[in-house]
């Protein structure tokens, strides 16, 4: 193949910024994580299951199992999948830090493993992981911090992160909410800025909107060393995410998400402040948009028509996860398909003219 190079922004030094001339597959975070392209799974809790994140390490990236909420058995049955299927190299895990306070046996089970099995990287999502680093660290995995805003980065540096997502309000599924979240096109520049200044060795990466070589290719322009993909590894035929909801979100563009309270409240997830969610819009979301507060006092009758529609796959009802770059997910490639299309996309873009 045909070797191809990309202009990036380094992180500056002292008072001097150079430019330089990367392989994409030589990004910080690639050579850091023995990737041929920077890209993360994003570890996303029932949907990145075993067999997604072994198609994505098997394609060169980082395929992060998403733990989340920390069941157990859940976490125990994929991530040995994950190990059975790819390289352990590229294998790793996510975890939501605020149900960690609850109960971490789910990552005390993964940090115990034999050497050779335990995650390359874990990842922590919507809480404090300080008190989690050093565990982390002595397993010898890398640990990846997801923040949504600047207040949130020094909680990362004093953990420990070998890497910072900056995920933007675009994402899908959990993030923080209309009054508190970031976009991604300016939270990326302003966090690689003060990375130069304040941890120039943590690598970052870009969520939120990501979605094809486009989006993959602004991202390391922004400086992200770089992305973590979520709603378009979501849409893809190793995903857990239910047919039907994937058929929808193929069906929707941009415009049809919507970050809100309304699905935890029917889903009866207790999600702290100030994180909510974002999913398509669908009748039962639209009929409770604005009376929030009501749907809090009285959820019963709603969340029964939502029950009912996740026992009959019925996407009118039961909620279907993805962010504002649904409107870039056109078909439901198999992840190598999709991670091979995003790259030479990438490598298009970037190339010099």
């Amino acid at each position: 193949m045909e070797t191809i190079h990309l202009m990036r922004w380094t992180r500056p030094q002292g008072t001097k910024t150079m430019a330089s001339m990367t392989h994409l597959q030589h990004s910080r975070f690639s050579a850091r994580f023995g990737l041929t392209t920077p890209v993360a799974l994003a570890p996303m809790a029932l949907a990145s299951g075993g067999a997604l994140a072994a198609a994505c390490a098997r394609a060169g990236a980082l395929g992060l199992v998403g733990g989340g909420y920390g069941d157990l058995a859940w976490t125990q049955r994929e991530y040995q999948l994950a190990l059975q299927a790819a390289d352990t190299g590229r294998i790793g895990c996510g975890f939501i830090t605020w149900k960690l306070d609850e109960d971490a046996s789910a990552l005390d089970w993964v940090l115990d493993l034999p050497a050779a099995q335990r995650p390359r990287a874990v990842m922590l999502s919507f809480g404090d992981p300080r008190p989690y680093g050093a565990r982390i660290a002595a397993s010898g995995a890398a640990l990846i911090c997801q923040v949504q805003c600047m207040a949130q980065v020094p909680q990362a540096i004093e953990a420990g992160a070998s890497a910072i997502v900056a995920q933007g309000a675009e994402a899908g599924g959990h993030g923080m909410d209309a009054l508190h979240g970031r976009a991604t096109l300016t939270f990326v520049p302003e966090l690689a800025d003060w990375l130069a200044a304040h941890s120039p060795d943590t690598l970052l990466l870009a969520a939120g909107g990501i979605a094809d070589g486009r989006t993959l290719a602004a991202a390391l322009v922004l400086g992200a060393d770089g992305v973590l993909v979520g709603s378009r590894l979501w849409a893809t035929q190793e995903s857990l995410a239910p047919a039907g909801a994937k058929a929808l979100a193929v069906q929707t563009d941009g415009d049809g998400t919507a970050r809100t309270a309304i699905f935890d409240i029917l889903r009866r997830k207790n999600w702290p402040a100030p994180y909510d969610f974002r999913a398509i819009r669908n009748p039962l979301h639209r009929q409770w948009e604005g009376r929030i507060d009501a749907l809090r006092a009285a959820p019963e009758e709603a969340r029964a028509a939502y029950d009912a529609g996740v026992a009959a796959g019925d996407f009118s009802a039961a909620h279907a996860t993805a962010g504002e770059a649904v409107g870039l997910i056109h078909d439901l490639p198999g992840a190598a398909e999709l991670i091979a299309r995003m790259d030479a996309q990438a490598r298009a873009r970037l190339a010099p003219r």
